[in-house]
């Protein structure tokens, strides 16, 4: 078992807090999530997250034109430089200031930065070949304003800076030392915080927006009596008589609902807002005429971001963590994403390695693509928590147990729920265990301890096991020979045959109480995570324990804030909570409430590798030891909220009573969250497994993209000497060779060239020992090539040589097979749908090929479709494709649909059964 993986993505969250941005070519959005930030691909319909973490949530970040350079910062204004392209970190830096928004220059050579009520001018650092020791250089520092500034607006020529800020005041700032003067410009009037101010394209005006929903109208003139003066003496007005002045005013009138973001787009004059009820509107300037007004709820719209070009909309609401990106101009969301609103309790692979279901403690089922990382699905019909997800073998049905008292089965081609299976008594189903069959699923409780099983055709309650004398924990089917284990609080497991005659069994006994199971995919052993922190494996047969793993060394626990005793100390967290075998039975990843998931080796029963899980300093439980500067005999200053009245805006209370004290609301809860990895599964492609925790949905895989990893190398084997042994036509040598070499272009070169005609004499010669590789990089290449009968024939070919030997070593096919099969499952549902669409196409052409089509030849058509009495008085006659539910009309060629099937949904879900 290999335990070189690595953190590739994160999904179930799409948005937390801070702003949002495209790529200047606009293809991509960047959105943060948490410590971390998240890329969309909106073109190619994919995603991917940064690897590096900040301590704390990040405050806002941008991309510099170029698309090289990614500049973030996070709350307590630390700084980490990334070159976007290469995803690698180049430089950390600490401003020291909690930062509110840092904007790149048009032309890239400086960026600003608002930090507190100062506006900061750095210099871009060049990404060149010679480490610099000091990256980051200051230009400039501007002061003037009273409180916390709110955003910054770079002039399309990089030369002034627009500022706005909670003083209710914007002011305009120069870049070059000998334009000083403008730098003492005030923009004044607004009766609210000013939340953008922005240049016009010609930069001839001015626009800032207010948070009381005020637009005001600024333009470079001298007053109407300096004007009326130079008319009279036929002169020019001095330009020192020029002011800023106020020439409009507007108003949004939004029913009070107050701005909380604004962005201006000056190509096409379009101004968006984001208003505190979720609405958005945009209008067109100066003339303030409204173009469109929209709502993505009732949750306050945070931020807001246009593309280069104008035609796409991103809005961020952190309230449910909702992404959206609207195309305005056809009326059409290109993206609309939204993550779990509470913390996530479980997660399951699709059996083809291709989807992963999430279920929350807001009660939503969500299933996620794994390669675009976009939610596909949503089911909302549990009134209560959901607790267990689990597949059934094919993939086409999943099962959800949930806290509402129901079990419930949803079909996956229609997305709906079709089974809702319950209990005689109103009780809480904490666990789910499917049977690979898909005929009976199974539950159990806290409230009772008995085990339910339901006949998935009927829905009814076959059974109810019993035995148990303590809460139910966990269930778990074998996927080999259909056999339940169940595990309890009363330090017991029990093995119990389904399908048997009788239902006794003797228990095993467990040296503590049980927290989760797992069975090996073969079924001859079941492992056990306990209170006490061990993982204890088990024969299934024998009932004979075969292997103990001691956890409590492994396991990093974190202090959180309140605790009065250190994280050494500390029995809170010392145990794993949910645990899974690996696809071979040869490994055990594990994780529980604490920060660690930990990869073990079970034949020797030792720890692989050991993963953090977060290093956000803002979650309980992240650090081992605290600052002992911040601890106090009353315990933690990081408890207390030392802002007060003077906490962000966005906390104030706006509709207090009258003679009220302001300031926040105290009756609002402020919740830490805690660290902690809720559930864990290896993926059944072998190559990924995935972990939902407090941060989200955490996958982790083997890194596959080694450019020179030799295999059997031998000195005369070069890419010249492969290439050259291509063209002399030795294509099997040619392929092999480039195998050894394993470089990612020559695989894909040769593999591409070889004729069609030559592929069976390939894979009837390819080497058993290339086999598995050679499959797998076919599974990995076809998502993502334009050839599928070319690859569906290589796949053909070496599977009919070789099937043989692939059947007597399946286990070293298991990754390769699943990725073929990934492959296959993924076209297969286009494939069907072409050619039934064609079928009937061609269906109804040749049904109408006595029409003539052309104005010239009405009189013919006019004759094509007229009936004499005769046909209309002959009987209905069946024709040829009765059996295809079509029915004809005399001697016509005209063909209507029949229902010569009773459309009964439970016939339905018994097929997809």
């Amino acid at each position: 078992m290999k335990s070189d993986f690595k953190f590739a993505n994160l999904l179930g969250t799409v948005y937390r807090q801070g702003n949002i941005t495209f790529s200047h070519d606009g293809k991509q959005l960047l959105s943060p999530v948490g410590n971390r930030i998240s890329v969309f691909d909106l073109i190619n319909n994919k995603s991917f997250t940064f690897e590096y973490e900040h301590r704390k949530n990040i405050a806002c970040f941008d991309l510099n034109k170029h698309g090289t350079l990614l500049l973030s910062v996070d709350d307590d204004g630390r700084a980490i430089l990334t070159n976007f392209k290469s995803k690698n970190v180049l430089h950390h830096f600490n401003f020291r200031e909690k930062c509110y928004q840092v904007k790149f220059s048009p032309d890239g050579k400086l960026f600003a930065l608002a930090a507190g009520r100062f506006l900061q001018i750095w210099k871009t650092p060049e990404v060149s070949q010679d480490r610099q020791f000091a990256p980051f250089v200051r230009h400039r520092v501007h002061a003037g304003h009273f409180q916390d500034i709110t955003g910054i607006t770079w002039s399309p020529d990089s030369r002034f800076l627009l500022t706005s800020s909670k003083d209710l005041t914007s002011r305009i700032w120069s870049i070059d030392s000998e334009e000083k003067d403008l730098a003492s410009t005030t923009f004044a009037g607004h009766r609210e915080y000013v939340m953008g101010a922005f240049f016009s394209a010609d930069q001839e005006k001015i626009y800032t927006v207010s948070k009381d929903g005020a637009l005001f109208t600024w333009e470079f003139t001298p007053k109407q009596e300096e004007i009326d003066l130079a008319e009279e003496n036929d002169e020019e007005v001095d330009i020192s008589k020029y002011h800023w002045r106020i020439s409009q005013k507007h108003f949004f009138y939004a029913n009070q609902a107050k701005v909380k973001c604004v962005t201006f787009h000056s190509q096409s004059n379009m101004l968006v807002v984001g208003f505190s009820n979720g609405e958005f509107r945009l209008y067109e300037l100066p003339h303030f005429t409204l173009i469109q007004q929209l709502s993505m709820g009732q949750n306050p719209v945070n931020t807001v971001c246009i593309n280069n070009t104008g035609e796409w909309l991103a809005f961020g609401s952190s309230k449910l963590g909702q992404l959206l990106v609207y195309e305005w101009q056809s009326e059409s969301y290109i993206l609309k994403q939204q993550g779990h609103f509470d913390a996530t309790n479980c997660l399951t692979y699709s059996p083809d390695g291709s989807r992963v279901v999430t279920a929350s403690e807001d009660g939503k089922i969500k299933v996620w693509d794994v390669v675009s990382g976009f939610c596909l699905a949503t089911f909302d019909e549990h009134t209560s928590s959901v607790t267990q997800v689990q597949f059934a073998k094919r993939g086409q049905v999943l099962f959800s147990a949930s806290l509402d008292g129901t079990v419930r089965a949803w079909d996956l081609i229609r997305y709906r729920n079709f089974r809702v299976f319950t209990g005689v008594d109103r009780i809480q189903f904490n666990s789910l265990a499917v049977d690979p069959s898909g005929e009976v699923v199974c539950a159990g409780s806290m409230d009772s301890f008995d085990i339910h099983v339901w006949s998935v055709q009927t829905g009814q309650l076959l059974d109810s096991l019993s035995g148990h004398e303590g809460p139910v924990s966990c269930l778990a089917f074998s996927q080999e020979n259909s056999v339940l284990a169940s595990a309890s609080w009363d330090k017991t497991i029990r093995i119990w045959s389904i399908f048997g005659r009788s239902q006794q069994v003797e228990p095993i006994e467990v040296s503590s109480d049980v927290l989760s199971l797992t069975i090996r995919p073969d079924g001859k052993q079941v492992a056990v995570s306990t209170l006490k922190g061990q993982i204890t494996m088990f024969d299934i047969e024998s009932g004979e324990q075969v292997g103990n793993i001691d956890c409590r060394r492994d396991i990093l626990s974190g202090r959180n804030l309140e605790d009065r005793f250190t994280a050494k100390n500390s029995e809170r967290s010392k145990f794993f909570t949910t645990i899974n075998y690996s696809f071979d039975g040869l490994a055990i990843v594990a994780g529980g409430n604490n920060n660690s998931i930990c990869l073990y080796d079970v034949p020797n029963e030792v720890l692989l590798r050991r993963f953090t899980v977060s290093q956000n300093m803002t979650i309980n439980g992240t650090l081992e030891f605290l600052n002992s500067n911040r601890m106090t005999e009353a315990g933690s200053l990081d408890l207390i909220d030392e802002a007060g009245d003077n906490s962000d805006f966005e906390d104030r209370v706006d509709n207090a009573l009258p003679g009220s004290r302001g300031g926040v609301d105290l009756s609002t809860r402020k919740v830490r969250p805690e660290i902690r990895v809720t559930s864990v599964q290896f993926s059944p492609t072998a190559s990924a497994f995935a972990a939902a925790s407090t941060e989200g949905l955490l996958i982790y895989s083997a890194d596959q993209v080694v450019l020179f990893d030799p295999f059997d190398l031998d000195v005369d084997v070069t890419p010249q000497s492969t290439l050259e042994c291509f063209k002399d036509k030795e294509y099997l040598n040619a392929l092999v060779m480039s195998f050894r070499l394993n470089e990612d272009y020559l695989i894909n070169k040769i593999y591409e060239e070889i004729p069609i005609s030559d592929i069976p004499l390939v894979s009837a010669n390819i080497p058993v020992v290339y086999l598995a590789r050679i499959l797998r990089f076919i599974g990995d290449f076809a998502m993502e090539s334009q050839h599928i009968e070319f690859n569906l024939i290589w796949i053909k070919q070496l599977i009919s040589s070789h099937g043989d030997y692939i059947q007597n070593n399946k286990h070293m096919f298991a990754s390769a097979m699943r990725s073929v099969q990934r492959f296959i499952g993924r076209i297969a549902k286009d494939v069907v749908t072409s050619s039934t669409d064609n079928k009937y196409s061609y269906r109804f052409l040749t049904s109408t090929d006595g029409v003539v089509v052309g104005d010239e030849n009405e009189e013919a058509q006019h004759q094509a479709f007229k009936y004499d009495e005769s046909d209309q008085e002959d009987e209905v006659m069946v024709s040829d494709d009765e059996e295809e539910g079509w029915i004809g009309f005399s001697e016509k060629n005209n063909k209507l649909p029949v229902d010569n099937k009773e459309d009964n949904d439970s016939s339905d879900d018994e097929e997809l059964l």
